[in-house]
């Protein structure tokens, strides 16, 4: 299973529940004989402003910046106008979405998704008669 197959991007979701100001947060998606690991870059994102949900075969990352402005000051120039990061990925059905861990450390927040174990690489035990 490549990558491209284990993991995709979805677009085309409901236009009525996409915020249009959502972010697309950068993602690297690795792969290896036991699951795939997936990173996804939210700058400014803490874990009380970050939702992670499976929902059948549909993995949403959805987190909200919190970026606080000095007192008594105010932005004259802003590059990013939105503080919402969204993205959703379909999941192979050789992953188990039940056995997902995930971790934020520093506004980075790493999934693993485990294969279900009828797919990974196992060893034979091979006996010698």
């Amino acid at each position: 299973m490549s990558d491209s197959k284990a993991v995709k991007e979805t677009r085309g979701a409901n236009p009525s529940t996409v915020p249009e100001s959502a972010l697309r947060p950068r993602v690297e998606v690795f792969e290896d004989g036991h699951g795939i690991t997936l990173i996804a870059d939210l700058p400014g994102v803490g874990s009380e402003h970050l939702n992670v949900q499976v929902d059948k075969d549909t993995l949403l990352i959805e987190g909200k910046a919190d970026i606080a402005m000095p007192e008594g000051m105010q932005a004259l120039h802003a590059e990013v106008r939105s503080k919402l990061y969204r993205r959703s990925f379909a999941l192979s059905s050789e992953l188990d979405p039940d056995a997902i861990a995930a971790k934020l450390k520093d506004g980075v927040l790493t999934l693993h998704i485990p294969k279900r174990a009828e797919v990974r690489p196992r060893k034979v035990e091979v006996k010698v008669a």
